[in-house]
């Protein structure tokens, strides 16, 4: 679906959040928004990260660890644009709960903790929130249930999120990403689409408003049965019970 309110574009001269941001695709995103000319990009990893570009500036993030998010909140003054990327996939099995425990923690209570503690930054500037998600939210890849099962719950994270937040000019997005050429699909045997070509499609469909993203050529061939569905419609319904209910 396209955003009918005017867009601005939501990388230049702003100051951006990304998460998971020392390899793969956040590492994409982070030299992304530096291309596109952000003014201050706050990469955020559990591991210490150094980088040559004095607009970016580094936190020790471990989305699960709640002294790190305050530590977080505290060193960042302002923020536009909070990319919800950092995740985990390993292949258990279904009953292993100790797994979907370590992949709801991170795939879904991350993003939620990150959402919730920079909310006020992020309301203040009318700012954009972006989940990075994965086909495995709309049907499950049973070699990762746990993945897959953390991912379709951070869907609905940002489907609510998205209704929650709109009153206060908050944009939510989800990427619902096919496999990307990173050290988490590595060993998959299939089609693998770059990282950098992941973020900058991740980008441009931000700042045309598109709020469900689909950023490769794999998941591509869904985003119009997607966007013009009955799952999109079904979403704006629920959303509509904000406004009929208040």
């Amino acid at each position: 679906m396209m955003n009918t309110e005017p867009t601005r574009d939501p990388v230049s001269g702003r100051a951006v959040l990304i998460t998971g941001a020392n390899r793969g695709l956040g590492q994409a995103l982070v030299e992304e928004a530096l291309r596109r000319g952000a003014r201050r990009v706050y990469a955020g990893s559990r591991q210490p990260l150094t980088h040559p570009d004095a607009r970016v500036t580094p936190l020790l993030l471990d989305v699960t660890d709640t002294a790190h998010i305050e530590a977080a909140v505290k060193a960042v003054d302002e923020l536009d644009l909070l990319i919800n990327n950092a995740g985990v996939s390993t292949p258990e099995a279904l009953d292993d709960r100790e797994s979907l425990d370590r992949h709801l923690a991170v795939n879904l209570y991350g993003p939620w903790s990150l959402t919730q503690a920079f909310r006020p930054h992020i309301t203040a500037a009318h700012g954009t929130v972006v989940n990075v998600l994965s086909l495995a939210a709309v049907a499950s890849l049973p070699i990762m249930p746990a993945y897959s099962m953390s991912k379709a719950a951070a869907l609905s994270l940002t489907q609510a999120t998205r209704a929650l937040l709109a009153a206060d000019g908050v944009r939510v997005h989800a990427v619902l990403a096919g496999p990307i050429d990173t050290d988490m699909s590595r060993d998959l045997p299939i089609q693998k689409t770059p990282p950098e070509a992941v973020a900058r499609a991740v980008l441009d469909a931000v700042a045309e408003g598109t709020e469900d993203i689909f950023p490769d050529p794999w998941s591509a061939t869904l985003a119009e049965a997607w966007n013009g569905g009955p799952v999109r419609k079904l979403e704006q319904d629920n959303a509509a019970l904000l406004t009929q209910l208040g």
